[in-house]
């Protein structure tokens, strides 16, 4: 801006200077709440005029308007000063008159200060007009108020830089020696204190005495020059003079002759006239140097008051360059300044400016806001903004809208994740997240894989139906999940601490400096508190609903699934993934645990991390259950010693590895409850539980049934490890029904004895609920099984050995009325013992185990039908009855290892059925203990038996073997 005129200024700087000393006034009558400043360092403690310097202190006062006053050495030094905190300010030293002084500083709240430290001025050496110097010598003019005159240096020709004309030679006397010798006095030639001693030791104490007379004759002929231009000076006025002096003669001559009283009005007319002269010659002469000098006085005035008030002046540009630069410190330091100095200014200029600077500074104020509410931006870069918009009194609660902001950005940011990949999902393009491998995953899975070699109790060649290898691309809802959470994880912890900084108030200051504005943050922070629990509560239930929207649609309501749905449920995620989930939020809400917030904003998180943990168990066991089910299309029929398959140990450990794979998500971290605490919960996965059982004895059931023709035997073997390989059956090409009969019940029984016991103990050894429920219905259903198919295999064994004892007893039109003497056994029974000794082989090639069981059973119908035969029978002869006898004794003798109670009392009724070999008389002799001769019937009974024993020694012999074998 030009000013109009210089005088604008000159004639109003005595105003200005009377209306800043009442603004000071009025300042310092201010209220003073604090203790007075006290000083207690400056650095450094002594230097020449203008020297920077650091004050340090107490109570300096609360801010940069808090500060009225400064003075070191009696010289005010508040416009230099610049108000760092309480305990610092820095200010240049100004042109004091006291060679040493206190530092004294004066606040609007403690009043003035007191100083235990002194600042000692040193005197800068004299730069003469033509020496070279590396700064700018300003001239020191001053405005002298008494006589309205601006008193300067003398003209250069009366400031001669060398008076004596010679060389110069500084002496090495120390300053404060030549003060001491010549107290008061001065050097400097121009000093009404001048002395001439001091001048020479100074700058001639090595010149010699030639050299001194040389610089007498030089002040001569200066003295000369200076006479002469005195005497042309008094050339100039000689006619003035003359005239004045023939006046003089006159009036002289005209007393004597007229008289004193005659001639002296017109002496006083002509002196009169002589003085108008004078005076008239005299402004001719100097109006217009008096002319140029004024105006130079005026101008010099008004280019003082620009110096004094250049920073109000400059302000409004070097604003807008600091903003440009991003200086906002300095444009907020400089701001206070002004405001402190000019805000209540009544002079129109500086109005004007200090108006054009509140222009600026409110411009600056929206570019603050709006640079506060842009996102993305950092937590350190918010918190900058906040004290800045606090320091410039900003309308409003910046540091509340900035909180706004960021809650309504994050809200949007996890919308448009979810937004994102539906739209990648339902445009079958491919997701740009990397490849998630779980085995080498940083937040590895508690899953693990399926080890194909591991086994329980035996080898086992279990191989699992998913994929192996555990690296695959992760699913649209996975990827979403892990970059969802990641999203919160990131922007949460800056958006909490942004509050918890808003409500301690230290995002105005961090050293307790701007104490109001703490206390009405902190008052504000009270007022908004439950404000603000509801923006978290809303991000989190916003979390906790798009997690639900992608992996528990059914848990939401219909609205709701409108929103935050959406998803495209090809088919749902395996207990693995869900796994992975529940990890990926467990950590996540241990991430946000650590920022203190409190548990009941964080409840909704632990509700979706039980519900995801029951969802995983549910489909984990919905998935064993399946697996269980092709477990028939993996049986190779190869049995080991024990007449087993490798079925039940891929079963156990299919039972084993899904439990495994839930115990992460059973365990339970701090602050999360039993998935089991439902009483819902604990019937489903029972339920589930009983149904895997069931799955897989119904597996062994298909397994039972199948068709001849459609048993897989291209793997038919036996455990090559095996001692037992005679009664190998890996020579059949083909596997009857029979033998997978037997080895189906071989598994049922070591299933009831073994596996189903302990799966029970996993069961429980993971916390599972109603496991004796568990175990009772599967062991009723397997031993329900086990009966049926034991009974369908007996079925086929018995009733051809059966059905062939009738036929057999009266093969040739056989009679037991009219028949021979008995000479053996006849055929039939040898056939029917050939039958049961080919069941015998059949039942222990696949296991020993089932031996007794099966061929007990199968000779209680033989018994049975035995006994039933001899009852139908009218009557016997002698023969006959000798004939039968002997019979039944063989096949009794022969599989007596197998008796059974129902056995026995078979045989104990066909026999009882036949005429007695004994008379009355013998047998009761027999019943006393008599002896008693024996009759021939009963010595050809003895000798048939014995007969019959011998012929059939080598065929009797396995069961013997059995006998061993059951007693051992």
């Amino acid at each position: 801006m030009v000013f109009n005129g210089s005088e604008f200024v000159a004639e109003r700087l005595p105003k200005i200077a009377a209306l800043l000393d009442f603004q000071t006034q009025e300042e310092n009558t201010m209220s003073r709440s604090r203790q007075p400043p006290l000083v207690t360092g400056i650095s450094p403690n002594e230097g020449i005029s203008w020297t920077k310097v650091t004050i340090r202190g107490e109570n300096l006062g609360t801010g940069p308007t808090d500060l009225i006053g400064l003075t070191i050495c009696g010289h005010n030094c508040l416009l230099t000063a610049e108000w760092m905190s309480a305990s610092k300010i820095v200010c240049r030293v100004g042109q004091a008159k006291n060679d040493k002084g206190d530092i004294i500083v004066t606040t609007k709240s403690g009043g003035r200060g007191t100083s235990t430290v002194s600042f000692k001025l040193l005197k800068p050496e004299k730069i003469g007009i033509l020496d070279q110097s590396a700064v700018w010598v300003d001239e020191m003019n001053y405005y002298d108020t008494r006589t309205d005159r601006n008193k300067g240096i003398p003209p250069l020709s009366l400031r001669p830089a060398n008076p004596l004309g010679i060389e110069i030679d500084k002496g090495r006397f120390p300053q404060k020696d030549l003060e001491v010798l010549f107290p008061g006095m001065s050097a400097d030639f121009t000093s009404e204190n001048f002395s001439a001693a001091w001048y020479l030791i100074e700058n001639h104490s090595t010149t010699s005495f030639d050299q001194l007379k040389m610089a007498v004759m030089n002040l001569k002929k200066q003295a000369n020059k200076k006479n002469e231009g005195s005497l042309a000076y008094v050339k100039g006025g000689l006619s003035t003079f003359f005239e004045a002096q023939d006046a003089l003669s006159a009036i002289h001559q005209k007393l004597e002759a007229d008289g004193t009283e005659k001639v002296e009005g017109s002496m006083t007319q002509k002196l009169e006239n002589v003085l108008n002269r004078a005076s008239n010659t005299a402004d001719t002469l100097f109006q217009e140097v008096l002319g140029r000098k004024d105006k130079a006085d005026s101008t010099r005035n008004a280019l003082n008051v620009l110096q004094r008030f250049k920073f109000l002046f400059n302000l409004p540009l070097n604003i807008e360059r600091n903003i440009q630069k991003g200086d906002y410190d300095v444009v907020i330091n400089d701001y206070e300044k002004a405001k402190s100095l000019f805000g209540k200014t009544e002079v129109q200029v500086f109005k004007k400016y200090y108006a054009e600077v509140e222009t600026r500074i409110e411009a600056l104020r929206e570019l603050l806001l709006n640079k506060l509410l842009e996102t993305p931006s950092t937590l350190h870069d918010q918190k900058r903004y906040i004290r800045y918009l606090s320091d410039l009194h900003a309308s409003g609660d910046p540091a509340w809208q900035c909180i706004g902001a960021q809650h309504k950005w994050i809200l949007q940011l996890m919308h448009n994740c979810k937004e994102s990949y539906i739209k990648d999902q339902k445009g079958n393009s491919l997701l740009h997240s990397p490849m998630l491998d779980l085995d080498s995953d940083v937040r590895p899975s508690p899953l693990g894989h399926l080890s194909q070699t591991a086994s329980l109790k035996r080898g086992s060649s279990f191989q699992s139906g998913r994929d192996d290898t555990w690296r695959c691309k992760a699913p649209q809802q996975v990827a979403f999940v892990e970059k969802l959470t990641k999203l919160v994880v990131i922007q949460l912890p800056n958006f909490w601490k942004l509050w918890i900084s808003y409500v301690n108030g230290s995002l105005f200051s961090e050293t307790a400096e701007k104490s109001g504005q703490m206390e009405r943050s902190k008052k504000n922070a009270r007022q908004r508190q439950n404000d603000f629990k509801k923006m978290i509560q809303e991000v989190m239930q916003s979390l906790a609903k798009l997690i639900r929207g992608a992996l528990l649609p059914f848990s939401l309501r219909e609205g709701e699934l409108r929103q935050y749905g959406g998803w495209e449920m090809k088919s749902e995620l395996s207990g693995q993934w869900l796994t992975h989930v529940i990890q990926t939020v467990r950590l996540s809400y241990e991430s946000l645990t650590a920022l203190e917030i409190p548990n009941d904003m964080l409840h909704i998180i632990q509700d979706l991390i039980l519900d995801l943990r029951v969802r995983c168990i549910m489909v984990t066991l919905q998935h064993t259950a399946e697996d269980v089910k092709r477990l028939a299309e993996k049986e190779d029929w190869v049995i080991d010693n024990e007449g087993l398959t490798s079925l039940p140990s891929q079963f156990e450990q299919c039972i084993v590895h899904s439990l495994q794979s839930l115990k992460s998500v059973l365990d339970c971290k701090p602050g999360e409850a039993s998935v089991f605490q439902q009483h819902k919960t604990q019937e489903d996965v029972c339920q589930l539980s009983i149904g895997i059982m069931q799955v897989f004895i119904d597996c062994l059931e298909q397994l039972s049934t199948k068709p001849d023709g459609d048993a897989d035997t291209t793997h038919l073997s036996v455990d090559i490890s095996s001692p037992d390989l005679f009664g190998s059956i890996h020579e059949d090409s083909n596997l009857s029904s029979e033998q997978r009969l037997l080895i189906v019940l071989s598994n049922c029984c070591y299933l009831e004895r073994h596996t189903f016991i302990n799966i029970a103990e996993h069961f429980e050894k993971h916390s599972f609920q109603g496991v004796e429920k568990i175990t009772q219905i599967s062991m009723e259903s397997l031993k329900e099984l086990d009966q049926r198919l034991f009974e369908i295999y007996i079925e086929l064994k018995a009733d051809p050995i059966v059905g062939s004892l009738e036929p057999g007893i009266y093969a040739g039109y056989f009679d037991w009325k009219d028949c021979l003497i008995p000479t053996g056994v006849r055929n039939y029974l040898k056939e029917a013992l050939v039958n049961i000794i080919a069941v015998h082989a059949e039942v222990f090639t696949i296991s020993k185990e089932l031996v007794p069981r099966v061929l007990s059973k199968i000779v209680e119908s033989v018994a049975e039908e035995l006994s039933r035969l001899m009852q139908c029978v009218s009557s016997f002869s002698k023969n006959g009855a000798l004939q039968a006898r002997l019979e039944i004794c063989a096949l009794r003798d022969a599989v007596a290892i197998y008796l059974t109670p129902e056995s026995n009392s078979s045989f104990k009724q066909a026999l009882e059925a036949l005429p007695q070999l004994l008379s009355g008389a013998d047998k009761k002799a027999l019943q006393e203990g008599l002896k008693i001769r024996k009759e021939p019937y009963e010595r050809l009974l003895e000798e048939l038996l014995n007969k019959f024993k011998s012929s059939m020694h080598l065929q009797l012999t396995c069961f013997q073997a059995s006998s061993a074998m059951m007693k051992t």
